[in-house]
């Protein structure tokens, strides 16, 4: 076997992988913030500041009020003024110190009013830009992706961790800056009223900092682990929700419950630990805090009874023991508010991890490796003159061609798309190691009916499949109007077929909006006509509101075969020069089967026909039938000449098994 070429896994990381904060998360969030909202942002930082710093203001109004106060009782005690003469002396500073109070707090309210709108403004903004990103994104990804994620996981993602990224830039990363700004500002102050009470702080601090990372460690552990946990549950439920029908038949209701269980116990073990730790962390800091205030309020009442001289950033303070003792009144405030802001800062911790923690699994979504497309050979309308000459035009002509640009001359050749589709050899696997089809050779002339049979898991679909460019594949080659597939756009390759599966999908609106999915320039006139050809219009008419009755929830108000009528009828309004048909009437009886089956030859006429079958009734007018088994085609002719021979196909046909 040639080896094997071209194939690829989908990229990017996996998603419950995903769940670890990876380094640079934090980074590459904060410029996807910026990237698009920068001016937004800074105003924001502006107001945040502004309110921070007039927070922790409060002390200083407080230190200059008491300084007043102490200045007028010195003036009775040492200068012999009386209480009025003090007071009057007082009482113009004391009044521009409230004034000012009230300017600076009134700034601060507004500041705060103004951040907080804005920061919602600029939260729900991202959210949006970041959701509008994922499923942008991931519309290119190839299904391989979809095969190997499971759909709840997926949507977890959009939920719960989109949830936990809201709460991570709308308060934890706000309140992680204003804290800082409010350290910084308080960590001046105190430096300026006192380092002797300011090294008590740093030792605080250092206490605080070993239990956060302590404590927070491992609280940040469990928060990442309950993230990837709420993940698989929410695929458990997606997949047994998608599968009731299947559980109630096997009354498989009890496994169902035990395997919805284990997953919910480990959720709730992993979430149990994780808020042990985080709420055994904002008491003990809190309380470390409590125990600091005392400390200072002790040590700082010692220095003056041992008579100390103060020391600030600008040196030793003359030794005065009213001026000590107003220090240290002004500096309690300041230390209870610096350990509050640390508090606050830890308790942020958790949010923050599993802010980080859904945006790496949000990342790990967007990092996904896209479907790559290096075709450069268009499908456009053309006219073709009498003499064969193709015109390339915008209006409907029902003709179609392939529109060839040529590097090399800079030439532009047309090719018309008639519907000849051959393979050459061609080997895939879904995954390197287990190769599913073995040197598949096919030719199907345009205007001809190819079908395939054999039994499940043969490769019938896995064939068209490859036809789509939905998986590429291993080795070998696939040539369309003699043109190779790979170098064709997987967009204008894929709006030159027309494909009915076996598993319908129909998308909530209304019933005359799904048909129109197959094309949607398409008038009401066309997708009537297109519903009359698959016979579905008798049936959409006694319906509530006829065509304009509304589909929800994939169709469930509809039966299986009338699901797939209208699935029919959108292949047939989109009118593609090349159909494939995957067991396109199997979930139709055998009456409306024959009707559709009219109707179907009627939509195959001048086409080229893929068709999987396992009712081998519906294939005995094909042109070529191909035998497949393990990947392999092992018979192929028409429906008389596998019957003549008496191989598989007749064994398929007749029944006629032998038993091993």
């Amino acid at each position: 076997m040639p080896p094997i070429k071209n194939m690829k896994r989908s990229g990017g990381a996996d998603l419950h992988a995903g769940g670890r904060a990876e380094k640079g998360t934090m980074k590459r969030l904060l410029s996807m913030i910026l990237k698009n909202n920068k001016r937004l942002l800074i105003t924001v930082l502006i107001c945040l500041a502004i309110s921070a710093i007039t927070g922790v203001l409060s002390s200083v109004f407080l230190n200059n009020v008491l300084t007043q106060l102490t200045t007028a009782v010195g003036l009775i005690n040492n200068d012999g003024y009386t209480s009025a003469q003090a007071w009057d002396s007082v009482f113009p500073a004391l009044i521009r110190i409230f004034i000012t109070m009230g300017c600076v707090y009134t700034a601060g309210v507004l500041a705060s009013f103004a951040y907080t709108r804005l920061m919602a403004i600029l939260t729900q903004k991202f959210l949006h830009q970041v959701r509008t990103g994922m499923f942008n994104r991931m519309q290119s990804y190839p299904i391989r992706f979809f095969d190997t994620h499971k759909t709840g996981d997926i949507m977890s993602v959009y939920t719960n961790d989109t949830d936990a990224l809201r709460q991570l830039v709308s308060q934890s990363i706000p309140s992680l800056i204003s804290a800082s700004i409010s350290v910084v500002t308080l960590l001046v102050l105190m430096l300026q009223f006192s380092i002797w009470l300011s090294l008590l702080i740093f030792f605080g601090v250092f206490m605080m900092f070993l239990v956060t990372k302590s404590l927070g460690g491992k609280s940040a552990k469990f928060f990442l682990q309950q993230q990837i946990a709420i993940g698989k549950e929410e695929g458990y439920i997606q997949e047994m929700m998608h599968g009731q029908k299947v559980i109630k038949v096997f009354c498989h209701e009890e496994e169902a419950k035990a395997g919805f269980d284990e997953k919910n116990d480990q959720l709730c073990e992993d979430s149990r630990k994780a808020h042990t730790f985080a709420n055994i962390l904002m008491p003990i800091v809190g309380n470390l805090g409590n125990v600091l205030y005392v400390l200072i309020a002790f040590v700082g009442g010692l220095l003056v009874v041992l008579g100390a001289r103060n020391l600030t950033i600008t040196g030793f303070q003359p030794y005065d023991p009213a001026a000590f003792i107003v220090t240290i009144m002004s500096f309690l405030p300041i230390s209870k508010q610096f350990t509050g802001q640390i508090a606050q800062a830890s308790q942020q911790l958790n949010s923050i991890v599993m802010g980080l923690a859904g945006a790496s699994r949000i990342f790990a979504l967007m990092d996904q490796e896209p479907e790559t497309d290096d075709g450069y050979v268009t499908l456009v309308r053309c006219k073709i003159d009498e003499d064969g000459t193709i015109h390339e035009c915008k209006e409907r002509t029902g003709h179609w061609a392939w529109k060839h640009p040529h590097k090399a001359d800079g030439t532009i050749t047309y090719t018309e798309l008639k519907g000849d589709i051959r393979m050459f050899d061609v080997d895939f696997g879904y995954v390197p190691e287990k190769i599913v089809l073995h040197d598949i050779t096919l030719y199907a002339k345009p205007g001809q009916k190819v079908a395939f049979v054999g039994a499940t898991g043969a490769g019938k679909t896995t064939i068209t499949n490859l036809i789509n460019r939905f998986y590429d594949i291993a080795d070998g080659k696939i040539r369309y109007d003699g043109i190779n597939i790979n170098k064709i756009k997987k967009a204008d390759l894929r709006r030159s077929l027309g494909m009915v599966l076996q598993d319908t999908n129909l998308f909530t609106g209304t019933v005359m909006d799904n048909i129109r999915y197959g094309r949607l320039e398409a008038t009401d006139e066309e997708c009537i006509a297109a519903a009359k050809l698959a016979y579905a219009d008798d049936f959409i008419r006694r319906l509530p509101e006829g065509y304009n009755t509304m589909l929800t929830a994939d169709g469930a108000n509809l039966s299986q075969g009338q699901r797939q009528l209208l699935s029919i009828a959108r292949a047939a309004v989109k009118d593609a020069p090349v159909m494939i048909m995957d067991e396109a009437t199997s979930s139709i009886d055998t009456r409306t089967e024959a009707l559709v089956q009219k109707g179907t030859d009627r939509l195959m006429e001048g086409r080229t026909v893929f068709v999987i079958a396992h009712r081998l009734s519906t294939v005995q007018n094909s042109d070529v039938i191909m035998v497949l088994e393990f990947g392999n085609i092992i018979e192929r002719g028409s429906h008389n000449e596998l019957i003549a021979k008496g191989g598989k196909y007749y064994q398929l046909y007749t029944g006629a098994f032998e038993l091993e």
